[in-house]
């Protein structure tokens, strides 16, 4: 029987290279609200028929983000290697909105920071987007997945 959802999540800590108490908190919500809902399924049939639950670990290697999916016993079953090129850009407008959406809370008026909020819920909804085009014919998922999975992405690419 299938289960097409992610059971588990892990970052590669050797990738992540700085974080600060807002990005961590990002990344605690990102993966708590990750793991209580999501839809991923990775396309590829396996041998053995086996369609999920998975663990995937985030990581980047030579400039790729590789998707590393494992099956619940975790054991292998299949890594992705993905190009970053088209999502660097989204990455940086991402963190410059975040950047101003951090200052925001702690200086502007209510109506200042939903400005900037709205913002930068567009950037991630875009970056959402891109994400799941980018996995097209790779992994199936939901759009509240990939916003999810984006904000990990981004993690991975802080540098301080």
């Amino acid at each position: 029987m299938a289960d097409p959802r992610i059971i588990d999540i892990a970052l590669d800590e050797k990738t992540i290279l700085w974080r600060n108490a807002d990005i961590e908190q990002e990344r605690q919500i990102a993966i708590v609200d990750l793991l209580e809902r999501n839809l991923f399924a990775p396309v590829r049939v396996h041998a053995d028929g086996y369609a999920g639950p998975y663990r995937v670990l985030l990581r980047v290697t030579d400039g790729r983000l590789v998707v590393d999916i494992r099956r619940a016993d975790d054991s292998p079953l299949e890594a992705l290697v993905l190009s970053l090129t088209g999502l660097r850009r989204t990455i940086r407008d991402y963190f410059a909105i975040c950047e101003s959406y951090y200052q925001a809370v702690r200086q502007a008026t209510p109506q200042q920071i939903e400005t900037v909020d709205m913002a930068r819920r567009a950037i991630h909804n875009r970056a959402a987007e891109l994400l799941t085009h980018r996995l097209e014919g790779k992994v199936s998922m939901d759009f509240d997945t990939a916003r999810r999975l984006f904000t990990l992405i981004c993690v991975l690419h802080i540098r301080g």
